[in-house]
């Protein structure tokens, strides 16, 4: 679970109620915090775990407004960025007494009380703006594209995937050899939804129609790579439970949608997030994980329960506020014990199966639908953005043991890598699309 996050990397007996930093003079804590080095910093547990937050939102801030980097790399990228440099892997191993100083089991234990809520929010947020009804009207289109830019990259990208997943260290232990190609080849088609509409905001094409387009087709993607997820994560000794929750799920879902018709929206809210937390545990207990649990419980909401204005500010407010600490909890659960370079050399061929995948796939699509030339190069790089639910999605892999530790740090270097490519591939073709149309 993601309880888990960083844990071989932490020194256990440093998780007392003081922690000691190993550098400046001696800032006492009272008797329980012992007499210590004279050159340590004595902090409490409740001390270190704000340093910790003061880190996470402060340095990749700083970094990318004063950077500038939003062509290449928005907010959110950066901070999953850092969340990887603040890992074992990267400052644990130039800095390990300062990295074991600072993430001990009681500061990961409240990091992670927040992570696991975070991402179960934003799941939950990503399920109920899924448009179901637009991507039906325009069905020949929608299914056409969707289905071809998800099953050309999920071809590739388990080719490559059974090529990695056969060499020693690279499949989870629970995992058996066809769930982790299955799961890779899902994770090199993910399209990240919320990214993709914060992207099209940038390029404002958001609410022209070729915005509405793309919403269609990352929808429907989404939409079938949650429901492979779940068959990946069918466990046959749990599979009367799970059985049983999707039937139970089913029921109280026809019970829930009823009550939210007759609720004002002020208590959709209230009751909306007793859903979350019901369909997450439930989930959970089931076997099939928590953040599938989320999902399940914001796609059978419809978002017209809800004010686009609120809905939009809420997503941003989980971004803002609690989002930056799943990136650091991402981070620490990386991995490079395999070694940096056979690390690095597996994202870039999963970067290359993903992105030559995705990019054949919208162009076969637009052989058959006809559309304008150029038209499947700005589709295809938009919808190769990945960064966030290909993140949440490797977590729940990672989870279940399905990959390796080492696997999912080379699934994570391979969603940042595509998400910063799309906006400056994008940028060329969409400026000479719409030359075109003018």
């Amino acid at each position: 679970m993601v309880g888990h996050i960083g844990q071989n990397a932490i020194d256990t007996s440093q998780a007392g109620d003081c922690i000691a930093f190993p550098f400046g003079p001696v800032l006492g804590q009272g008797d329980n915090c012992g007499e210590g080095p004279q050159q340590q910093i004595m902090l409490s547990t409740s001390e270190t775990y704000l340093a910790a937050l003061l880190v996470i939102f402060t340095v990749p801030y700083a970094f990318w407004r004063l950077l500038r980097t939003d062509y290449v790399a928005p907010l959110v990228v950066v901070q999953i960025v850092f969340g990887i440099l603040l890992g074992p892997g990267i400052l644990g191993s130039a800095f390990p007494a300062v990295y074991e100083s600072i993430f001990t089991q009681p500061v990961i234990g409240a990091l992670n009380g927040i992570a696991w809520w975070a991402v179960m929010l934003f799941v939950f947020v990503a399920g109920i703006e899924l448009d179901l009804d637009a991507a039906w009207e325009h069905r020949r289109e929608t299914v056409i594209t969707a289905a071809l830019a998800l099953a050309t990259p999920l071809a590739i990208g388990s080719g490559v995937a059974a090529l990695v997943l056969t060499q020693p260290g690279w499949l989870g232990d629970q995992g058996s050899l066809a769930q982790g190609i299955l799961g890779i080849g899902m994770a090199c088609s993910v399209t990240a939804l919320p990214i993709l509409v914060l992207l099209m905001e940038k390029l404002a094409i958001f609410h022209q129609p070729l915005g509405q387009r793309l919403l269609r087709y990352a929808s429907l993607d989404d939409l079938a790579i949650w429901g492979v997820l779940a068959i990946v994560l069918v466990d046959v000794d749990r599979i009367t439970r799970q059985a049983g929750f999707l039937v139970l799920f089913g029921l109280a879902a026809w019970g829930v949608r009823s009550l939210m018709r007759r609720l004002c929206e002020r208590d959709r809210w209230h009751v909306g997030l007793v859903w979350l937390a019901a369909c997450g545990l439930a989930a959970d207990w089931a076997g099939l994980h928590f953040m599938v649990g989320a999902f399940l419980a914001g796609c059978v909401l419809d978002s017209g329960l809800f004010s686009r204005e609120k809905l939009d500010s809420f997503r941003e407010i989980v971004l803002l506020t609690v989002m930056p600490v799943f990136f650091l909890s991402t981070g620490l659960r990386t991995d490079w014990s395999g070694g940096g370079v056979a690390v690095i050399a597996v994202a870039a061929l999963l970067l290359f199966a993903s992105v030559a995948g995705k990019l054949a796939g919208v162009h076969l699509a637009g052989r058959l639908l006809g559309w304008r030339k150029g038209e499947a190069g700005v589709i295809g790089w938009l919808l190769q953005t990945k960064a966030l639910i290909m993140i949440i999605f490797a977590n729940v892999l990672l989870d279940k043991a399905i990959i390796s530790s080492q696997t999912f740090t080379a699934l994570l270097l391979m969603a940042v890598g595509s998400t910063m490519l799309t906006v400056p591939m994008v940028t060329p073709r969409l400026r000479k699309l719409t030359n075109a149309e003018s």
